[in-house]
Formats: structure tokens, C-alpha cells, sequence
């Protein structure tokens, strides 16, 4: 999950980024780990190439990325999960954790599902109106398809319009979640609204859908980004 850090006059939340970057202290903020040679090593053992995103250090820092490797070598399945905030055309930015989705989906047949939330976009931008996240989650859907993701493992969840896909899930994170969390992850004060303080909890559902639907113990692998970097996720 993303997090608020504010270190040295920088700041990093979910929605904006300034002062000077630090890889090294977000590694240790976000409580991640550095893709090494020999992480790398493994997943080449995998995959049989190395994605340029790896090749090239774009993604640089994991959490529990051995984890995934471990349940794949033991022959247990793990799903993907990314997303998109519907408000506006699709630029390079949100086209390099897709296109590294795309590949994990590609060499581990793993089964995506996508999160639009538009109901974020509607609380964070107040000249929004629900007319216009519709209109971009259809034209970001068809970016997203042009992309060539398996239409049979993947699957679109528009908050809006599939609560039933979300809410449920939601609330059990909800219970667990004390608003002192919420606001040292994501940097709320008193001045944020109450449905961003419970967004948090609909946006982290998708790590627990196919287990919720299933009632196996599925893991989630999230090829997550923030304006100053790029994480990878496994979310169990």
C-alpha cells in the first residue's frame, strides 16, 4: 500500500511527489527491499528473459517478491492486480506498470484483475461528475485492451458499478483499520472527507477477491508505482 513520507521537506503520497528523491530512505520508509542480482537471477530461471523494466532498474524495490516465486515453484497459482484512477487519457506514465503487468500475465498465466476507481476520482476531483468517469473508464478500458491482456484472466472491476465485486471485502478491512493508520499511511488530517478515509480500505479489496471467492488462500502480486519510483507488491 502506499504510503505519505515526508522526510527532508520530501513528500510522497499517493497523489503528488516533491523535494529530492532518496531511493535509498524510500526503500527503508516503505519497508521494501532491492531487487538484487540474485532475486534477478530467479525470476530469469522463470521467465527465461529479464523484462527491460528489470533489465534497466525501473523497478528497483520489492516486498516479498520471493514469496511469489516460492508458491509458483511449489505449483500454487497467484493473481495480478493493478488499476487505474479514470480521469483522463492514458500517458507513458500509466503504461510502464501495465506493460510489466502484461508480462507477468504473459510468462506465469497468471489472472489480472483491474480496479478503476472512479469513486476516488469523484471525491478527490469535485468538478468530476460520474458522466465523466464513465466516459474514462471506457476510453482507458480500450487503451488497456489494446495492450493485448488475456481477455479470459482478465477482469475489469469499476467500484461504481460492481460494489458487490468490493464492498463486502472492504468493511472486513475496514474493522481492522484504525484512522491513526490510515493517516500515517496517506497523510489525512482534518480536513479530508470521511470517503477518502474509507477509500483506502475498497482499494485494497482486489488483494482478496479471488480468495474471498474461492476460499482458497490466493496470493496478489502488485506491480504498484509512485511518481518517484516503481515497487512491486505481493499482497497475501
Amino acid at each position: 500500500m502506499r504510503r505519505f513520507i515526508v522526510v527532508n521537506k520530501t513528500v510522497v503520497t499517493p497523489w503528488a511527489v516533491s523535494g529530492e528523491i532518496d531511493y535509498d530512505k524510500l526503500i527503508e520508509r516503505f519497508g521494501t527491499k532491492r531487487i538484487d542480482r540474485d532475486l534477478l537471477e530467479r525470476i530469469r530461471n522463470h521467465t527465461g528473459t529479464l523484462h527491460m523494466h528489470l533489465r534497466r532498474g525501473i523497478f528497483y524495490s520489492h516486498r516479498d517478491m520471493d514469496r511469489i516465486l516460492d508458491e509458483h515453484e511449489k505449483g500454487n497459482r497467484f493473481v495480478l492486480y493493478t488499476g487505474r484512477g479514470p480521469s483522463g487519457p492514458v500517458h507513458l506514465g500509466h503504461l510502464v506498470p501495465w506493460l510489466f503487468t502484461k508480462h507477468l500475465q504473459d510468462v506465469f498465466g497468471a489472472k489480472l484483475f483491474f480496479q478503476f476507481t472512479d469513486d476516488e476520482k469523484l471525491m478527490l476531483r469535485p468538478e468530476f461528475s460520474e458522466a465523466d468517469t464513465r466516459h474514462w473508464v471506457y476510453e482507458n478500458s480500450l487503451d488497456l485492451m489494446a495492450l493485448g491482456f488475456d481477455p479470459e484472466k482478465t477482469e475489469f472491476i469499476v467500484n461504481l458499478r460492481h460494489p458487490e465485486n468490493v464492498y463486502p471485502i472492504a468493511i472486513q478491512i475496514a474493522k481492522k483499520t484504525t484512522i491513526s493508520t490510515i493517516k500515517a499511511v496517506f497523510g489525512f488530517n482534518g480536513d479530508s472527507s470521511t470517503g477518502l478515509m474509507f477509500f483506502p480500505s475498497i482499494q485494497a479489496a482486489p488483494c482478496f477477491i479471488e480468495s474471498y471467492r474461492t476460499g482458497e488462500q490466493v496470493p496478489m502480486f502488485n506491480p504498484s508505482w509512485d511518481r518517484s519510483g516503481h515497487i512491486l507488491e505481493d499482497n497475501p
